[in-house]
């Protein structure tokens, strides 16, 4: 039966069959398990650490995620429970990921049946719950939402949710629920607060099977290797069945650090680990803003490469190959691009983005800037190298700079070279830093391109390759003096009274000129120069026009 509305207008209805729908858009469980961070890592929560890891309770085998952000009162419990309610907004720089207020509940309901979320904030302490299972018991027609604050969980409403949550949680006594929000004062936070949820009835597969290992790696979650077993190993990147991997790269500048099952994640500032990195830009015609893009070499396996797409500061695409890596040679191997596409719509289950004439052009201009990066380098290698034989991509074995997140602050500091790795401990804080100027949590970051060479390059190759290759039009063009002879005869029958060439003659020579510079750059387009951003400019529309010309569906 509809809900009705003051004035007897039928109002719209969720069953609770919708759970599950919902939860169908996230193809891969690591998605889920993102969405949920997502929530810790926005402004509105602020979290500095996150932890992931499995437990038993009664029997019951549960994933739990636990923040020590700002936590969630009595009415932000409600609206993350709901659905469609987001009205995020950035925080002095820092932009929210969540967007539709649906992450929540589509990855909560994508790991398992059931959640159960224990909150504290400033204004006290806050149990939720939404249960597939509970649903299903008590027959409902709509979602139903238990929530209960401690201090008023003897008010009628709260009451008749606190007796659901006893009956139909993992939970029995009140002991149990307070015992639970005393967890989080674990958390190390400065104020006391923050959110841990449970996750209970996980999904399994056809054999029964839970869709996590959780055996092969006690630090880690991965997927079975039987879910992967169809494609190439090599090919798959770890990130694809290591929850530790995922989750090191998920941030295009981590402001988090995350505990996975008892062990720190190493997280990675990806656009600094590279080898051999090179910055180009992209200027689309429906931004009118240069975007930049960074490419380099991954140090750690080379078969291991694409484009890392993210949305702010978010990963969405990860090792998208373009370009020349989808041909069935080596070109492109090993190199990675780095590019955030806030232009770009993500979709809802932020997986993807939407198939856009904006993202096919984007995909277009990505293949082109990858491929001049690819025979830049080699260019440059053989020009260093002529009786090498060694590819260069595999000579990359350690990246241009070496950063560090201080485990107080999460600040990123950039470490002189020269240090060894085993001189960056664990447990690494700003007074440790040989660099006098960032030894201070409360010194702020470096700025960005900081101490850093790779604002711009110039492509060297098209300069060799432009000199090297004759004129389009076959043949070279005349000399400038060879124009009156033309007119007039030779140079020798002319008198010194003879008029000057009318200027629509000797403009036709310059338009021919023209004529041959516009197809030179047409073909083999202007070196980027980073210091003249109306020049780049200029070529990045040339090159977009050509891309936006060449793109099909």
């Amino acid at each position: 039966m509809s809900a009705q509305a003051a004035r007897e207008v039928p109002l719209s209805t969720l069953s609770p069959k919708y759970l599950h729908t919902n939860s169908t858009s996230h193809t891969s469980a690591f998605s889920a398990i993102a969405a949920l961070i997502d929530n810790a890592y926005d402004p509105d929560v602020s979290a500095k650490q996150f932890w992931i890891d499995k437990t038993l309770i009664k029997d019951n085998l549960c994933l739990t995620f636990m923040d020590n952000g700002n936590g969630l009162d009595h009415e932000t419990m409600q609206r993350m429970l709901s659905f469609g309610y987001s009205d995020k907004t950035a925080v002095e720089g820092h932009k929210p990921i969540g967007r539709y207020g649906n992450g929540f509940k589509s990855g909560s309901m994508r790991l398992g049946k059931d959640a159960i979320v224990f909150s504290r904030s400033k204004s006290g302490m806050c149990i939720g719950m939404l249960s597939q299972t509970y649903l299903e018991k008590i027959r409902a027609k709509q979602i139903q939402i238990p929530i209960v604050c401690i201090k008023e969980r003897n008010s009628t409403e709260h009451r008749a949710s606190l007796q659901d949550i006893l009956r139909y949680s993992l939970f029995q006594t009140q002991g149990e629920l307070l015992a639970e929000l005393d967890a989080i004062t674990s958390s190390f936070s400065e104020q006391q607060t923050g959110t841990r949820i449970i996750i209970w009835n996980l999904r399994r597969t056809t054999t029964d099977e839970t869709e996590f290992d959780f055996e092969t790696d006690s630090y880690d979650i991965r997927i079975p290797n039987s879910e992967i077993a169809e494609k190439t190993a090599s090919y798959i990147p770890e990130t694809a069945y290591s929850l530790r991997a995922y989750c090191s790269i998920l941030y295009l500048k981590p402001r988090m650090q995350m505990v996975l099952r008892g062990e720190k994640v190493k997280m990675v500032l990806i656009a600094k680990s590279l080898a051999s990195t090179k910055k180009d830009y992209y200027t689309p015609s429906f931004l009118r803003k240069r975007v930049p893009i960074t490419f380099g070499f991954n140090t750690k396996s080379k078969d291991q490469y694409g484009v890392m797409m993210y949305h702010t500061n978010r990963l969405i695409k990860a090792y998208e190959r373009v370009g020349c890596q989808l041909r069935a040679n080596k070109m492109g191997v090993g190199v990675i691009g780095i590019i955030e596409c806030d232009f770009l719509e993500p979709m809802h289950n932020k997986q993807s983005f939407v198939k856009s004439d904006e993202y096919r052009q984007t995909i277009n201009i990505l293949g082109k800037k990858l491929e001049d990066y690819w025979k830049e380098t080699q260019y440059r290698w053989k020009q260093k190298h002529p009786n090498s034989s060694v590819p260069v991509e595999d000579t990359m074995e350690k990246p241009d700079q070496k950063w560090v997140q201080c485990d107080n602050c999460v600040k990123w500091r950039k470490i002189p070279d020269g240090i060894d790795d085993s001189e960056v401990i664990d447990k690494w804080y700003c007074y440790m830093n040989p660099d006098n100027q960032f030894r201070s949590c409360d010194v702020e970051e470096e700025p960005e391109g900081y101490d850093d060479e790779t604002s711009g390059y110039t492509k060297t190759y098209k300069q060799q390759r432009k000199r090297a290759t004759p004129s389009p039009l076959g043949t070279p063009k005349r000399p400038r003096e060879d124009v009156p002879s033309r007119i007039s005869g030779t140079l020798g029958e002319r008198s010194t009274c003879t008029p000057s060439v009318p200027a629509d003659v000797e403009d036709s020579d310059s338009q021919t000129s023209d004529i041959i510079s516009t197809l030179e750059a047409y073909n083999t387009p202007t070196p980027a120069n980073p210091d003249d951003d109306e020049g780049n400019a200029d070529q990045e529309a040339m090159e977009e026009k050509y891309c936006t010309m060449n793109t099909f569906d």
